[in-house]
């Protein structure tokens, strides 16, 4: 009997699961819901910008942004970096977080906060994505978009009441916004003075804490009041408008004064070498100091002379007489194109013993590798005539004086007028609609100047001066700017352009003998050009 039963069993089992899988199964397909609808498609192109991002959290701010540019090489030079940066900035944290350390544990009565491990780990963080401000002022100011998922380790030793704890964070998460402001630019490495930081919103911070081995953010309500006290505190500190500020060096050594004057003289070219077509060289000489911002000196141009002479003087301001020298370069000057390049010489200002007037004979180089066989070429020589005359004591500017103050008109002047001084420095933005190879055209009181033609550039550097001896102030002149782009063939198809001009009143320059501005160009989207004018006067 027990076995008939379960035999019996076990077929009773085997029809009923077969009789309920069959009926379940008709009930599936003909009790189906006729309220569902098919999803609908529709492409991300239709989306609008918040549906995006709902979408794709994670979307990179540079494709949301177009001001917002992609870093991807910063991320991989800081992964390469990282070990070093590693050091670096543990360095940097404890000599900021010291002072800060040392003013705020009085309040709460804690007799030392010290670090005993300070390592960031091995993974770096990465930027998102950088946006950066272009300001007429000496600074650059830039903001990335930071996200740190790190493996720090980080030991504080806390002493207070005569104990002591030891505290431990670990798995730090950072997403900051912060503003970098690099102020103010100076000629000297690293070329800024300061580094200040503010953040642009409430940074978000995720970390844990280990205290004697437990998970200190484990207790309930702590996590999150911990969390928003650093947030908050963090923010009352450094949101925008408030900064970190971190000096690198003082602003008053990198802006060296001016110490002399150095009065040189171009006398002479002797045997250069023919760079035209017909056996001829148009020469011209352009030199400056070393370690010095201001536009190159130059020389008039003396067309179809090998031999030229020019015995012209200028002056020069000296800042360092041990690092800095005058350097030469002799160009031949050319109508259309680039200005070919004859030879080049320095002359360490070290060298010239202080108020004794010295005429050199040098020969031209092509370079100064002394182990370049090149150099072995004769280029011709060139003669001039140095003197260095250092400033008396009571002669040196002092801090409220301008080390780059205008300079007097030279002799011969005529009286009741001056000398006007326009120099050409740069343009940006500019563009052709068939051709982009700028040079600017100057016209002011009908006499037109012209400066080299820079070819394939949008963003065009010239530093070009260029003079005029007035018996009157021009107080109520207008200088005529223009950029034109030259084509870079016979410009039968495509002739020149004009990328934009500006008319600048010169009544200003005369009250302030000197303004250096950027100039938005009449006729061009979004060019702009800077241009320094100067008007020197014998007095």
């Amino acid at each position: 009997m027990g076995i008939l039963s379960t035999i019996l069993g076990f077929c009773g089992f085997g029809f009923g699961t077969s009789v309920g899988l069959v009926i379940g199964y008709y009930m599936f397909i003909y009790f189906q819901p006729t309220d569902v609808k098919d999803p609908m498609i529709r492409p991300l192109v239709e989306q609008d910008t918040k549906s995006l991002q709902q979408l794709l959290p994670e979307i990179p701010l540079w494709v949301k942004n177009p001001d917002i540019d992609r870093v991807d090489w910063l991320n991989k030079f800081i992964e390469t970096m990282w070990p070093y940066l590693d050091i670096a900035i543990s360095k940097t944290v404890k000599t900021i977080a010291k002072p800060i350390i040392a003013e705020q544990i009085p309040k709460y009565k804690i007799d030392s906060v010290e670090f005993e491990v300070l390592t960031l780990g091995s993974l770096p963080p990465t930027f998102q994505g950088m946006k950066v401000y272009i300001t007429d002022e000496k600074e650059l100011i830039i903001e990335p978009s930071v996200k740190w998922a790190g493996n720090p380790n980080i030991i504080v030793a806390i002493k207070a009441f005569g104990l002591r704890a030891t505290v431990q964070v670990v798995d730090l998460q950072v997403f900051a916004a912060p503003r970098i402001t690099l102020k103010p630019l100076v000629p000297s490495f690293p070329c800024f003075a300061k580094i200040s930081v503010s953040l642009m919103e409430k940074p978000h911070v995720d970390f844990g804490l280990k205290l004697l081995g437990a998970d200190v953010m484990a207790i309930p309500g702590l996590y999150r009041f911990v969390q928003e006290l650093i947030k908050d505190q963090v923010a009352k500190m450094y949101l925008w408008p408030k900064a970190l500020e971190v000096q690198i060096m003082d602003p008053s050594k990198a802006m060296k004064k001016p110490v002399g004057i150095l009065t040189v003289k171009i006398v002479r070219g002797v045997k250069l070498k023919k760079k035209d077509l017909m056996g001829k060289s148009d020469p011209y000489v352009k030199f400056k100091l070393t370690e010095d911002k201001l536009p190159a000196k130059k020389t008039t141009v003396k067309h179809s002379n090998l031999n030229p002479e020019w015995n012209e003087q200028f002056n020069l301001v000296v800042k360092d007489p041990e690092s800095q020298a005058l350097e030469l370069n002799v160009y031949d000057w050319e109508q259309i194109g680039k200005h070919e390049k004859m030879g080049m010489n320095v002359i360490p200002l070290k060298e010239l013993t202080p108020e004794e007037p010295k005429i050199l004979t040098l020969d031209l180089l092509k370079n100064m590798d002394p182990n370049d066989v090149q150099n072995q070429k004769s280029r011709g020589q060139l003669v001039v005539e140095v003197v260095y005359k250092p400033f008396k004591v009571d002669e040196i500017p002092q801090d409220n004086e301008d080390g780059n103050a205008i300079e007097k008109a030279p002799e011969g002047t005529p009286k009741g007028g001056g000398l006007l001084v326009i120099i050409v420095q740069e343009a940006q933005n500019v563009e052709g609609k068939n051709h982009t190879n700028p040079y600017v055209r100057l016209l002011f009181r009908g006499e037109e100047r012209k400066t080299k033609y820079v070819k394939k550039n949008r963003d065009p550097r010239w530093e070009e001066e260029f003079q005029f001896m007035l018996d009157e102030p021009p107080t109520n002149d207008k200088l005529h700017v223009e950029v034109i782009s030259s084509p870079s063939r016979m410009g039968l198809l495509h002739p020149k352009e004009t990328l934009g001009y500006v008319l600048i009143n010169l009544s200003d320059v005369v009250s302030n003998k000197r303004i250096n501005e950027k100039y938005h160009l009449i006729d061009s989207k979004n060019g702009r050009i800077q241009v320094e004018l100067q008007w020197r006067t014998s007095s």
